[in-house]
């Protein structure tokens, strides 16, 4: 299955009022800003998107009130991070039937499955729905691993058409490709390795901190797809640092922090997760504000 899918595709926060009721405007207009800095797509409800703190009903409002705004102008994919098998099927169903142009699919939230389980999670979701899939590979955040090998396995399916390769190994690129050619579109999914994977094979970057800093981040790729390597390491330089927020298991909470601090959306998350409060608030914003100082300009 062809997919179109290149760029920056924002991983998008989810916005909420002061009772923690979802706030579908703040939330749209946060992706306003976003598109008016030229993402090339979007990924709602994903790990920065708060998927598991969400009630299928919330999640159904999001995305249809998302497609309704966007109106087509970016392709609109959604995480499907679900808990059990069944219940993972179930969201892609209603994602497809509500008009999203792609999932997300991580592997089962909580329990690790060995490769043969994890295979057959993605294979059942996949066999649940007629869109496009981006296969979520991140084992620092939830263990599982799907190597090269894995992919080359499930090469035969052709809704696996993408990979989000966070691994936090970008020679697993050359891995992949190597053995599975064209086969898949790949894209970075950890941001401070996107320049590294772009090298390597990488067309597109879902990216957290591009929620706070929408045009520096599409400064950086696009300087990248010019081949102009000394002003984008120029500018990963700077990025770095705040990149590195994206590492942290505490990224949403400082994804939000930096967002709010740039002017986009507020900083409140959903329980478990609190605000910051204390020295590690101070240290983080001192860290975004240094960099809002110093932003580069095109």
């Amino acid at each position: 299955m062809s997919v179109s899918w290149r760029g920056v595709f924002p991983a998008v926060c989810t916005q909420f009022h002061a009772d923690y009721s979802l706030n579908v405007p703040g939330t749209l207009a946060h992706i306003d800003a976003m598109l008016a800095a030229g993402v090339h797509g979007l990924v709602m409800m994903g790990s920065v998107g708060e998927n598991t703190t969400l009630e299928l009903a919330e999640k159904q409002d999001l995305l249809k009130a998302t497609l309704a705004h966007v109106n087509k102008r970016v392709p609109v994919l959604v995480g499907v991070a679900e808990y059990t098998t069944a219940q993972a099927c179930r969201w892609a169903e209603s994602a497809a039937k509500l008009g999203a142009d792609g999932l997300m699919v991580l592997p089962p939230m909580v329990y690790k499955g060995d490769d043969r389980e994890t295979l057959a999670h993605f294979r059942t979701v996949a066999k649940a729905t007629a869109l496009p899939i981006m296969v979520y590979n991140n084992p620092p955040a939830y263990k599982a691993d799907i190597s090269p090998e894995m992919f080359a396995e499930i090469a035969d399916e052709p809704k696996f058409a993408c990979i989000k390769e966070s691994s936090d190994n970008p020679r697993r690129i050359t891995d992949i490709i190597n053995l599975t050619k064209d086969r898949y579109v790949i894209f970075a999914g950890v941001d401070d390795l996107v320049v590294e994977c772009f090298a390597l094979g990488a067309v597109g970057w879902v990216s957290g901190l591009v929620n706070a800093f929408p045009a520096e981040n599409r400064l950086l790729w696009d300087l990248l797809l010019a081949g102009k390597w000394k002003e984008a390491i120029d500018v990963y330089r700077w990025y770095t640092p705040l990149l590195h927020l994206d590492t942290h298991p505490k990224l949403v909470q400082y994804i939000k922090l930096a967002s709010a601090e740039c002017g986009y959306g507020t900083e409140l998350c959903r329980p478990p997760r609190l605000t910051l409060v204390g020295e590690e608030r101070e240290r983080v914003l001192k860290l975004i504000r240094a960099a809002i100082a110093t932003r580069p300009t095109k």
